[in-house]
């Protein structure tokens, strides 16, 4: 059977047409961008150049509004720390949602150790946010509220038109993770309403060790990272352009692309989800249509989602059980808890996620092996 790979949440391949763009800044072009000579400055040419596709990806107003990191981890505890701390006289507040990935969560959590306040706001079982919670919670203290476009356990994506309505009208700033979304669906920043969105190279087909963090013009943040005064001040640190400039050609591939790769997949995705719940005890997890279109999770009773990835992989079909940020732990996933599943049924989880090389071809023989799979484990489950 074909290798099949189904994880690409997790991480994705570099697009061979980004890596062919992309390695000449690991060869003659050498400069460092922060040097006045040719060579230096045809390098900060090559940052500016992504810098402005990355932000046609979002529809930002200027790429100017454009900050590149390390990765969205990074961006995402800039935009945090760097804006809670910053603009503190505005309040000691900051708020998430439950099913935020642990690179919001763990920062907000930090701050509690300067006297702020963090609070969660709850999901319903489709992990869609509860607007009538966000609008209890958030106060005219809350200087950030952190809420990811889509999640990337369940694929949900949320209202965030709404979201930064209710933010705007309550307290201050609105953060995005646009993580799991960017290039899947269209995001206008703008027409949306955000003051602070992250993204990630690595999940747009681009290089790892490059994220960016968009912040609408007029919001003000304390650097996290100190150091030279690159990025505006704001991300200390010589650029690593062949990353930068890799995610930047990703980016206008993504927004060129955009809309016929995510109906291919999404077909693909409906059937798999269509084949897979004819499994006896299986459960789709997050919303049925408001999705991501690459995205299908489902969870199984009686047995344990990390028997389930080891033997797809024995078929040579990788998938995940959830965040690979969180994989390391025996915990139940965060995000199932927050839908309102028991540990016992969150621990049966199961998430494919589609990518470029996959195709309709591909899914009786994904289902099949599903199949197996279930009824093997749970023959020999002391829960079935």
């Amino acid at each position: 059977m074909e290798k099949i790979y189904l994880d690409h949440a997790s991480t994705m391949p570099v697009d061979l047409r980004v890596l062919e763009f992309a390695k000449q800044y690991l060869g003659s072009e050498i400069g460092n961008p922060s040097s006045l000579h040719s060579a230096g400055l045809e390098a900060m040419r090559a940052i500016e150049a992504a810098r402005e596709k990355v932000a046609g990806l979002i529809n930002a107003e200027d790429e100017k509004n454009i900050i590149f990191t390390g990765g969205a981890t990074e961006a995402n505890n800039l935009a945090i720390r760097g804006t809670a701390q910053r603009n503190i006289g505005l309040g000691k507040e900051v708020v998430a949602s439950a099913i935020e990935h642990i690179s919001v969560i763990n920062p907000m959590k930090e701050l509690q150790k300067h006297e702020f306040t963090f609070t969660q706001v709850p999901v319903d079982n489709t992990g869609l946010l509860m607007l009538d919670k966000l609008k209890e919670i958030v106060t005219k203290n809350t200087v950030v509220t952190s809420i990811m476009y889509a999640n990337n356990e369940i694929g949900t994506i949320e209202p965030i038109k709404e979201i930064s309505e209710i933010v705007h009208e309550k307290g201050h700033y609105l953060h995005v993770d646009a993580t799991a979304a960017a290039g899947k669906i269209h995001i206008d920043v703008q027409g949306d309403g955000i003051d602070l969105l992250s993204l990630s190279s690595n999940d747009l087909y681009g290089p790892r060790g490059a994220g960016a963090l968009y912040i609408k013009p007029g919001v003000k943040l304390q650097p996290v990272m100190l150091g030279g005064g690159q990025e505006r001040g704001l991300r200390a640190g010589t650029e690593n352009i062949f990353a930068i400039a890799g995610f930047g050609e990703a980016a206008l591939i993504a927004k060129t692309e955009l809309a016929e790769e995510s109906s291919r997949l999404q077909a693909i995705r409906d059937k798999l989800i269509e084949d897979i719940l004819k499994i006896d005890d299986s459960y789709l997890t997050g919303h049925r249509t408001l999705r991501l279109p690459h995205h299908a999770s489902f969870r199984f009773s009686h047995i344990e989602g990390e028997s389930i990835l080891l033997n797809m992989d024995m078929y040579d079909i990788q998938i995940s059980t959830g965040s690979a940020c969180s994989s390391k732990t025996l915990e139940a996933s965060h995000v199932l808890l927050a839908i309102g599943l028991k540990h016992e049924e969150a621990h049966g989880s199961m998430v494919i996620t589609l990518g470029t090389s996959n195709s309709m071809d591909q899914v009786p023989g994904v289902v099949k092996a599903v199949k197996e799979t279930v009824e093997r484990l749970r023959k020999l489950s002391p829960l079935a």
